[in-house]
């Protein structure tokens, strides 16, 4: 693609990059054929390819924002489906990152929009007040139909029980069970550690039954996917800061093998920390360090290999990929193969490139897109008859869970119980 940036343009690193990105772009239209949205809506300007007009004309006239280019952009799920289909490498996900910044910087929005997202970035990353953000939701919900707007659907969107937080979620270190053979750094995150606490739970059991030490660093926290995806660039680089330095005092410490995520949708953000602190001269060395280290769970136990596998019930396991992992992180393999290790038999999805709805914050900024995907999503697993559903993402467990009947499970909790741990919660409760 042809762009014309001016030399005082190029002179900006992040408009550089969108001009290389840009002019990777052939205008062939193969991302059209993955996309969620242009699937379900067969607008152009909800493609790939539309939103990259979008975003060209607004760089390089450096005009504000208008409110159709917000519309559409605030459409994309950036589920990145369209750069695993891309065959020129066009990477969409820095490109859409930095319009998303240009809209925050440069556009107004409409006073309930601006609320909402106010709220969700000032709740969600920080999990005491999400607790208690949940706790109200809860005594709220007999009165959600009286709600306006989104506020009704946030609502019902809320559990019906608000857990109490885990002891593994606090700074501490966990010893290998016998002889070490690696030490790592567990993320617990934020919004997962708050509605599924047994993940992070069932991560550290797993991983010390395979002689990994794992350490919960102090200071680390939230990502900054959720704020980063909203276009709050400052509030997203503070989070990465804060985690660079957590982990770096561990590396320069008793060392670290990797950094474990157990969340896809954090994984993939915390991959792109070199990129996010490039320009960064006191920060991009140490960032780069952290996200080269950085391996999803899956990722990580594939390396190690499952060991003590029990004899487990024989159970069906329709294995959703999150866009996330198989899109962001390009791990496809890997869970599955861990699974079908464990024991489990493992269906493939239909459709299975195309997201379920979650995306972060999307399900709550864009209910009605969100909502046709999930039951578009959940028909396709059904349609596999599994006796459960596994994924490695706590955005997709939430989405997938509120449509079907089937238990939804982290594919840690999976391979934790079958190596020794407990069974999961999920199946706990379907039988009683």
């Amino acid at each position: 693609m042809q762009t014309n940036f001016s030399l005082t343009q190029l002179a900006d690193p992040n408009i550089a990059e969108a001009d290389r990105i840009l002019r990777a772009c052939v205008h062939c239209g193969f991302c059209t054929a993955t996309c969620p949205t242009y699937t379900l809506l067969g607008d152009e300007l909800d493609s790939p390819r539309g939103r990259i007009y979008l975003i060209k004309d607004m760089l390089e006239n450096d005009r504000d924002a208008s409110a159709k280019v917000v519309t559409h952009i605030d459409r994309c799920l950036s589920c990145l489906s369209c750069m695993t289909t891309c065959p020129s490498g066009v990477h969409y996900m820095h490109l859409v990152d930095h319009a998303r910044v240009h809209i925050e910087k440069t556009y107004r929005r409409p006073l309930p929009d601006r609320l909402l997202r106010g709220l969700l970035a000032a709740v969600l990353p920080y999990p005491t007040r999400f607790r208690f953000a949940l706790l109200g939701a809860y005594f709220a919900k007999p009165f959600a139909a009286l709600m306006p707007g989104r506020l009704k659907g946030l609502i019902a969107m809320a559990p019906n029980e608000t857990r109490p937080p885990s002891g593994v979620d606090r700074p501490q270190v966990f010893k290998a069970v016998g002889p070490r053979r690696a030490r790592v750094a567990l993320m617990t995150g934020c919004a997962q550690k708050v509605l599924a606490p047994e993940i992070n739970e069932a991560t550290v059991r797993l991983l010390t039954r395979h002689g990994v030490e794992v350490v919960v660093a102090k200071g680390a926290g939230c990502c900054g996917a959720l704020v980063h995806h909203m276009g709050r660039e400052e509030s997203a680089l503070d989070s990465v800061r804060a985690n660079v330095a957590a982990w770096t005092r561990e590396l320069e410490g008793e060392g670290l093998d990797a950094v474990i995520i157990n969340a896809s949708g954090c994984g993939t953000t915390v991959k792109d920390y070199g990129f996010m602190l490039r320009e960064d001269a006191g920060w991009k060395d140490r960032a780069a360090k952290v996200s080269a280290l950085t391996k999803d769970i899956t990722e990580y136990m594939d390396g190690l290999g499952l060991m003590g596998v029990k004899d487990v019930r024989s159970l069906t396991v329709a294995y959703h990929s999150a866009c996330s992992m198989q899109h962001g992180q390009q791990i496809r393999r890997e869970p599955k193969a861990l699974l079908a290790a464990a024991g489990f038999a493992v269906k493939e999805v239909p459709e299975g490139h195309l997201c379920c709805g979650s995306a972060g914050t999307y399900n709550l900024l864009q209910p009605e897109i969100a909502e046709r995907l999930k039951a578009r999503k959940v028909a396709n697993i059904e349609s596999t008859r599994p006796d459960l559903i596994a994924t490695g993402n706590i955005g997709c467990i939430t989405q997938i869970a509120g449509g079907t009947g089937i238990p939804v499970v982290h594919t840690v909790e999976l391979l934790d119980w079958a190596t020794g741990g407990p069974k999961p919660r999920a199946l706990e409760q379907q039988t009683g």
